[in-house]
Formats: structure tokens, C-alpha cells, sequence
């Protein structure tokens, strides 16, 4: 039987070019045996037409705030109260800067001030406007409030430009709906992550890098998200596409991933570390490109923080994890690293090895915690993801139980 089986889920549609998906979506979710009704806004009514909704969906659209009809059927403040789920896809970013500050100027946005249902989101918007300061800064509100975002994705848009902005496929979505629905092991436990590299800057054009894809990062976030876990990913530049369902944060340099996750980690239940962080960077950066006129150039380093260390540290740390990338004595130096940051738990991996590692779609594990040790084999990196997920949710979960068991 379908985990959306009878399920009660309100679909609201706003006015972007990506309505016509919703329909989509409606039809996927409808297959699956859930109950939909659908919320239009005006603008919305200017891309797709009530009829295809109220043809797919065998239900009248909703659409006014005070249309008499409706209200006979069935009130804006019991429609509220009927929903196990509102769904927004897509939500522009005029329903987003509405929502964060608390209007209820139309029959949407009403019914997401009155509902105690979750409130998930699909963002659809040029990516300008998905990455001006307003839109993040009412995205990180929404966040605070509960509300889950779900995308957005990376891609051509319909104004001919491309970067994030792209509502996710329906197809996506439907699956998160049906991750949604289903208890995790995972289930409401808050993961704050990093993963990518990071580039320490030169000069304006040049960088200290290093060869880190973000391949197994992102493979970790969507392993983590599938169990119900509430992610939040701290990104530096990476060669992936982003997982559908976690919050994705920016950053470039090693201190900036600091600071994001420092202003996150006292609502993290669990952090992992896997991003490949410099350990040293320019202790002074050119203002202009350094020409190539000379035949020596001498860069001084200085020591980047050691994010795994500080959170780990922390009173009240979280469960923290981390990841060691070795080329040689593997166990020996992640071992060491475990026990002088503190860490609850650490995947190690050789690099240097012939197969797995950086930019590679396989990799391989040796997992190690106070009086246990594993060996993950090599697979993909999202079959690897999956069963590490799985050990962080045993210790973790263990960790809880032994802290209760002490008090």
C-alpha cells in the first residue's frame, strides 16, 4: 500500500510559468492514492485555468477568499484544518516575502496562517531574484517558523537565463511528499553538515583549492534527508546538483563555513563534517592580479580554524562526525583525529588509493567510534551513503540512550 493512501494534502498553486507542473504533481500524487484539494492565487489563474485541476483532481478548485459558494462547502478556516500537508509549488517569491511576514490578503496565504498542518515549499523564480538578499533573508524567516523548503533546482528558466531558481520536477517532489509521510530512522533529528571545498583567495582571479566534488557530501545529505532527517547542508563550490528537500547555504571560504555553521549548530542534533576545509590560507590577499612577470613568488600561510574541532567543543556539543582523507596509515591517523577532536564518529577513506576518493563516483570506508571499527566496501558513493547513514542513526540514537540512561 502507498504511504500516500488517503493522505490529506493541500496543493496551493501561485503564479509562476512552473503552475503547469503542478498539474503534474496533482496527477503523481493523486495515482498514489492521496487526497488533494487545490488553492489557486489570481496570478496563478493567469497561467493554468481551475478547469485542469478541477478535471484532474474531480474536486472544485479553491480560489476565493470570500466566494459564498465555497464557503457553504467548505470554509477557509476548515479547509485549514482538513490538510496533513500544504504544499506550495510553486511559491514565487512575491507568496514567499507574503508569507514570511504574516499576510492573509488572499485565500492561500489565510490558510497558511490558520493551519497547524507543515507547510512545505517549492521555489520558482529567475535566479536573481531567488538569490537577492529579500528572498533569502524571507526564506531564512520561513526556515526559523518550520516551514520546509524543497528546492530549488539548478537550470535553463523560461526567461532564457540559467543558475537556481528551477521549481524541482514533479516527479521530485511527489518523492518528497512520500518521504513525508514516512518515519525515518531519522524522523525530526536536525543535521547541520558541510561539504565541497573550499577557496582561499589569492589574488582576485587565483585561489588555494583542492579537489573535493562534494560528490560524497551531497550523496550524505540526500541518505539523511530520505530517513526523515531535517538537513541543513553548508556548501562550499561543488560539481553537483543539489539533493531535493535540505536547505543548502553558500559559502566560499573556510571562515565563512565557519560562521554559518556556528550561527546553526546550537539547533543541530547531529553535525557532520565532510567537506574538504583548507588548512591554511594567504595571510594576505593582492587587490590586483599578481602578474607573471616575476619568476618567484613567496605566499605566507596562516592556519584556518578547525570547524570539526570548535563544534565538537562546544557545551552541549551535537553528535559530531567527521571525515578524515588519508593517503596513507589510514586507521592510524583517523583514530588519532577522532580522539583529539572528541568526535562521536569517523568515515575515513584513502585518497591516493586506485579506485574511490575525490571527483570519483565510488568510494569505500573505514568507519571508527569509541571501542568499534568497520569496513564500508567500495560502491557508489550513494549505495555508501546510505549504509552510513544508517551507523550514524544506530550511534547516534545509543548516544541518546546512554545519556538518558546517566541521568
Amino acid at each position: 500500500m502507498s504511504c500516500l493512501k488517503n493522505k490529506k494534502i493541500l496543493l496551493g498553486v501561485t503564479g509562476g510559468i512552473a503552475a503547469y507542473k503542478s498539474a503534474v504533481l496533482l496527477r503523481g500524487l493523486l495515482k498514489e492514492g492521496a487526497e488533494v484539494r487545490v488553492v489557486m492565487t489570481e496570478a496563478a489563474r493567469s497561467f493554468v485555468t481551475p478547469l485542469t485541476f478541477q478535471a484532474l483532481s474531480g474536486h472544485p478548485v479553491h480560489t476565493e477568499l470570500l466566494d459564498p459558494e465555497q464557503e457553504s462547502a467548505m470554509d477557509h478556516i476548515s479547509l485549514a484544518r482538513w490538510a496533513e500537508l500544504v504544499l506550495v509549488a510553486p511559491a514565487t517569491a512575491n507568496f514567499m516575502a507574503k508569507l514570511a511576514s504574516g499576510q492573509a490578503d488572499d485565500l492561500l496565504t489565510t490558510l497558511c496562517l490558520a493551519t497547524t498542518a507543515p507547510i512545505s515549499i517549492a521555489p520558482a523564480m529567475n535566479h536573481q531574484m531567488w538569490l537577492n538578499r529579500a528572498t533569502q533573508e524571507n526564506l531564512e524567516k520561513l526556515l526559523s517558523r518550520g516551514v520546509v523548503c524543497w528546492g530549488p533546482a539548478e537550470g535553463d528558466q523560461a526567461c532564457g537565463e540559467n543558475g537556481p531558481g528551477r521549481m524541482v520536477e514533479p516527479e521530485l517532489l511527489q518523492q518528497q511528499v512520500q518521504q513525508f509521510f514516512t518515519q525515518g530512522a531519522l524522523s525530526g533529528v536536525r543535521v547541520l553538515m558541510t561539504a565541497g571545498s573550499t577557496r582561499e583567495p589569492i589574488d582576485p582571479v587565483r585561489f588555494i583549492g583542492n579537489r573535493s566534488s562534494g560528490k560524497m557530501g551531497y550523496a550524505l545529505a540526500e541518505a539523511l534527508s530520505e530517513q526523515g532527517a531535517e538537513v541543513t547542508l553548508v556548501s562550499g563550490p561543488v560539481t553537483v546538483s543539489p539533493p531535493v528537500g535540505i536547505t543548502r547555504i553558500d559559502v566560499e571560504q573556510a571562515e565563512e563555513m565557519r560562521q554559518e555553521v556556528i550561527n546553526r549548530v546550537a539547533q543541530a542534533d547531529i553535525f557532520i563534517g565532510v567537506a574538504a576545509v583548507a588548512d591554511y590560507r594567504p595571510s594576505q590577499v593582492a587587490d590586483e592580479k599578481i602578474k607573471k612577470d616575476r619568476q618567484l613568488v613567496t605566499l605566507e600561510l596562516v592556519k584556518n580554524p578547525d570547524i570539526l574541532a570548535e563544534v565538537a567543543s562546544l557545551d552541549g556539543a551535537p553528535f559530531c562526525v567527521g571525515f578524515a582523507a588519508e593517503t596513507e596509515n589510514v586507521e592510524a591517523y583517523a583514530e588519532a583525529k577522532r580522539q583529539a577532536k572528541g568526535l562521536d564518529l569517523i568515515a575515513a577513506n584513502q585518497v591516493a588509493a586506485k579506485e574511490g576518493g575525490f571527483e570519483s563516483d565510488q568510494n569505500a570506508l573505514l568507519l571508527l567510534w569509541q571501542g568499534g571499527r568497520e569496513v564500508l566496501p567500495m560502491m557508489s558513493k550513494y549505495q555508501l551513503a546510505k549504509q552510513l547513514v544508517e551507523r550514524i542513526s544506530e550511534q547516534y540514537h545509543a548516544s541518546r540512550q546512554e545519556l538518558v540512561n546517566t541521568e
